[in-house]
């Protein structure tokens, strides 16, 4: 029983993370085209960046939501073995990027932080992705294609790049997710 147990938990951490939620994937980025019309409206940094974060919020707890409801519905855990490592995998760069929302915000670079956004987020699904079916990556390139494009743009442009990137390339990205990978 021991021998099973270890082949069974080995096999576990080697396979690839395949309950992203494209369902998830849609969710969150419907939930972007709505904060890029309202962040459009603010008129003060703070309350843009409020619409932002909150936004942030909202897309992580449905995405993570519908992630644990694919797993569950597949028989297994979302907090072991490729799911762990995938999750692990985004934080450092989610956690730079709080960081950097931090500095920018209290210096008075707010412009720079749809760049920032995109390109940090990129670079978290993509090593999330290392872990996953393959347009999770690919998206996480898009997305610091766009935020690299972001950073170089007018100030003006910055809910554009948001919506095109947490808006748009969700809402492609988990249609691709969803029709190959179900959910």
């Amino acid at each position: 029983m021991d021998d099973l147990r270890f082949i069974r938990e080995t096999m576990e951490r080697s396979g690839s993370f395949t309950h992203v939620s494209g369902s998830g994937g849609i969710a969150m980025g419907v939930v972007a085209l709505l904060a890029a019309l309202l962040a459009r409206e603010t008129v003060s940094a703070v309350g843009w960046i409020g619409v932002w974060l909150g936004a942030a919020t909202v897309s992580f707890g449905l995405a993570g939501g519908l992630m644990a409801r694919k797993s569950r519905s597949a028989g297994v855990s979302l907090l072991t073995g490729p799911g762990r490592k995938f999750m692990w995998s985004m934080i450092p760069a989610l956690m730079a990027g709080g960081i950097l929302t931090l500095a920018l915000s209290t210096t008075g670079a707010v412009h720079l932080l749809p760049g920032v956004w995109l390109l940090l987020y990129g670079t978290a699904v993509i090593t999330g992705g290392s872990h996953s079916v393959r347009p999770v990556p690919l998206m996480g390139l898009a997305f610091m294609v766009l935020g690299t494009a972001a950073l170089f743009s007018p100030p003006g442009w910055r809910d554009g790049f948001m919506a095109l990137g947490f808006g748009g390339l969700h809402i492609v990205f988990g249609a691709v997710i969803w029709r190959k990978y179900g959910g």
